[in-house]
């Protein structure tokens, strides 16, 4: 078999065995004798000034060490983002004088065990005052609107605006507009957050179900005023994050600061209902599109204002900035004119959330595709092909700033649409119109293009005297897989079997550095520096080899499985073992990998197809062919379960999910009897395709693949409900796409 075979086959994940027997370890399952058990009392109300917390009786319960507020931990408000200025950067650990949305922490109780503390914690008294709140980002734009920070003087975090509104009119015949509300979604790992923490010498370690191990390091030190080596922080097994688990939260710094003080463990895990209105929430943009065109189907124009909401603190003002350097997609857009209000608003915080302000970009301009080919009576996949960039066009710079790497949309697109069967679903769908049948099918499409990759990232590899490998990444996994597809990496480049190849992470004592895992990064960079460390390693034992068999170094070549030997000659090969004994230094290389402040372009075509029932509005999803490029694929099998993965997310926001607030603030959905999620009886088996067009910016060839499933899904399939009731004059219905909300729309159009 030839080094670097194993590259592009559909391996086994060898982290499944752990998870499945059980006998990975997540945060909950870490044992630490004479822990604290932490529960935090929260605010029941949106906003509110507190008048006083109670804790006398709370703290004299049994097995109760302590009840903390702010003023007894000592800590600094927090910078919850360098975007925002004044009042809206800084946020208390726990809330010091006012409260801003429901589930913000006011204080702590510490017990001997978590029943002692549940117990404690319900008898912990908390006085509001309540005030106004607003929990609609669009109310919080009005005059009159209760102020979460009334010293800035309005609810506006922050506001940018691009290109000329007027300009992006000049040339157009036809022009369609759309309101479109890109719903606010709860991220439900399986995992909810928590923390333990342990004193150790003048440190803590820290074990935290994270995304960035580093990053939490670093808040933590600065927080309690530590050097950054005093603070360990380990990622073991996590269930899931989805990006709301790559920030460090308020709860984590209080409870590290206590351990420190109190010199004793403190764990802490939330209820479900906690982390459905604790952990960040993500999506949650008001989106006002107009899309011009000429009367033969060329863009010549898009005008988009976005009114983001923030929740109580405005932690991620990047997300619509993200959304507006991807409003071109992958079109061929002259003029794009864009302006983004970033709102507070007294409910949850909002942050990154799978895909993190691209799905929103694709999901506005899919539905204005899908309204200009109506107004121009235009199928929908060739106004689409009419305006994709053409594949000679790259490297491609958008007038929103972003340089494509490369791309070749129309084959997606082409592929997507035959694996379809679209013009049979198209006649299927004219035989039910003209049946008048109460079942109708509706197709739908979605082309996108999304931006991943940035920074940089560290990767390690020695191969050992035992003949084995050790591979040290900065980023740190939560289900995609890094220690299957690494290994590949390494035995694919050094020809070491892929057995005897050993992947570390998450634990800033063993990793160098890193940045971890987020924006579909981690093989493009992560991977890419353990290809580069290997092949260092690899140049290291070419030259034992050649000393050893008294040849050149470029006659020097990896057998599989068998060590280094000259070229056409397996039987001089030396083993691994034998090269790492003679070698005069260690057989190993570190890297830290970045493309040079570029990114790359992953996109695809996705086709969904419904049936909708008009009597009733019920939808069901009846096939979804998936058809994406993320570059060279390494692992089809670890592609297509993040596509499954995406899709299934992509179809829940679509359909199915939707966080939601009454008037004043108080959350309707805080746990999942409330809150609709898709089971996999809800879903069809996806069909999943792919082509390859490698980028040139990373050695693997590679591309993110972790979130294009949930960028290109959610317009297809809310495309295909809208187009199964176009015959009846419904022009647009707003995400999810319930029973009832299309129900309604259905008995309106009737009404009209």
């Amino acid at each position: 078999m030839p080094v670097g075979s194993i590259l592009g086959r559909a391996v086994r994940r060898t982290e499944d065995p752990s998870l499945l027997t059980g006998a990975a370890k997540f945060v909950e399952d870490i044992a630490s004798e004479g822990a604290l058990h932490a529960v935090f009392v929260r605010s029941i109300l949106a906003h509110a000034r507190i008048e006083g917390v109670a804790a006398s009786e709370a703290s004299t319960l049994p097995g109760v060490v302590g009840v903390y507020v702010a003023g007894d931990v000592g800590l600094d408000p927090m910078v919850v983002s360098t975007s925002v200025q004044g009042a809206f950067s800084r946020r208390p650990p726990l809330a010091d004088g006012v409260v801003r949305f429901v589930g913000e922490p006011i204080a702590v109780v510490l017990a001997e065990s978590r029943e002692q503390a549940l117990d404690a914690a319900e008898s912990v008294m908390v006085a509001y005052d309540a005030l106004p709140a607003v929990a609609d980002p669009l109310m919080a734009l009005e005059a009159e609107a209760p102020l979460l920070f009334p010293e800035a003087g309005s609810n506006v975090a922050r506001e940018k605006r691009s290109g000329a509104r007027g300009q992006a009119l000049d040339g157009a015949d036809v022009v369609v507009r759309g309101r479109f509300f890109n719903q606010r979604l709860a991220p439900g790992p399986m995992e909810p957050n928590g923390m333990l923490v342990v004193p150790e010498g003048d440190g803590l370690t820290l074990w935290v179900p994270c995304q960035a191990p580093f990053w939490i390091r670093k808040d933590v030190a600065a927080a309690l005023g530590l050097k950054e080596e005093q603070v360990r922080v380990i990622a073991p097994a996590v269930g899931g994050g989805f990006g709301a688990k790559a920030d460090t939260y308020p709860e984590q710094l209080v409870l590290a600061a206590l351990a420190l003080r109190l010199g004793r463990p403190v764990r802490y895990t939330e209820t479900r209902s906690e982390n459905m209105v604790v952990m960040t929430h993500g999506r949650a943009q008001v989106q006002d599109v107009e899309l011009d065109s000429r009367r033969d189907g060329r863009i010549t124009g898009l005008r988009v204002r976005v009114v983001a909401d923030m929740g109580a603190y405005p932690m991620a003002p990047y997300l619509p900035t993200l959304t507006r350097e991807m409003a071109c997609g992958p079109y061929m857009i002259p003029k794009v004119a864009f302006t983004s209000t970033c709102v507070v608003t007294n409910t949850t915080p909002i942050a990154a959330y799978r895909g993190a302000g691209r799905p929103e970009a694709a999901a506005l301009l899919e539905r204005a595709m899908d309204l200009l080919a109506g107004e121009l009576g235009m199928d929908p996949i060739e106004l689409r092909r009419r305006n994709l960039i053409p594949p000679d066009d790259f490297p491609h710079k958008t007038v929103t700033g972003s340089n494509y790497d490369v791309g070749n949309y129309e084959a997606t697109l082409d592929l997507a649409r035959e694996l379809a069967g679209y013009e049979d679903l198209r006649k299927q769908q004219a035989e039910r119109r003209t049946l008048g049948d109460a079942r109708q099918i509706g197709i739908g499409i979605g082309t996108y293009v999304e931006i991943t990759a940035w920074g940089s990232e560290f990767g390690s590899v020695e191969v050992h005297q035992d003949g084995t490998a050790t591979a040290i990444t900065g980023t740190s996994p939560h289900g995609q897989g890094h220690e299957t597809a690494f290994a590949q990496v390494v035995a694919g480049t050094l020809g070491i079997p892929f057995e005897s190849v050993k992947v570390l992470h998450s634990d800033t004592a063993i990793v160098a550095r890193g940045d971890g895992t987020m924006g579909s990064r981690s093989l493009q960079l992560g991977g890419s520096a353990i290809r580069r460390a290997s092949e260092y390693v690899l140049e290291k034992a070419r030259r034992v080899a050649a000393r050893l068999l008294e040849a050149s170094e470029e006659d020097i070549e990896a057998f599989e499985g068998a060590g280094l030997g000259v070229a056409g000659a397996p039987d001089t090969a030396i083993s691994w073992t034998k090269l790492a004994e003679e070698s005069d230094d260690a057989l190993a290389a570190e890297v830290d990998f970045d493309m040079e402040e570029r990114n790359t372009f992953p996109f695809g075509t996705h086709v969904a197809v419904v049936e909708v029932d008009t009597e009733t509005g019920k939808v069901e999803l009846l096939r979804h062919i998936a058809v994406d490029d993320c570059g060279r694929i390494l692992n089809p099998m670890l592609v297509d379960g993040q596509v499954h993965g995406g899709v299934a997310q992509g179809a829940a926001q679509a359909l199915f999910e939707e966080v939601l607030y009454e008037v004043e603030g108080t959350p309707l959905t805080a746990n999942l009897m409330a809150y609709a999620m898709p089971s996999a009886a809800d879903l069809p088996s996806f069909e999943t395709a792919h082509t390859e067009t490698p980028t040139p910016l990373n050695p693997l060839g590679a591309k993110g693949i972790g979130e294009s499933g949930t960028v290109g899904s959610t317009p297809a399939i809310q495309n295909a409900v809208i187009d199964a009731l176009a015959h009846l004059g419904i022009r647009h219905i707003d995400m999810p796409l319930t029973p009832e909300r299309v129900w309604r729309a259905i008995r309106d159009s009737r009404v009209e």
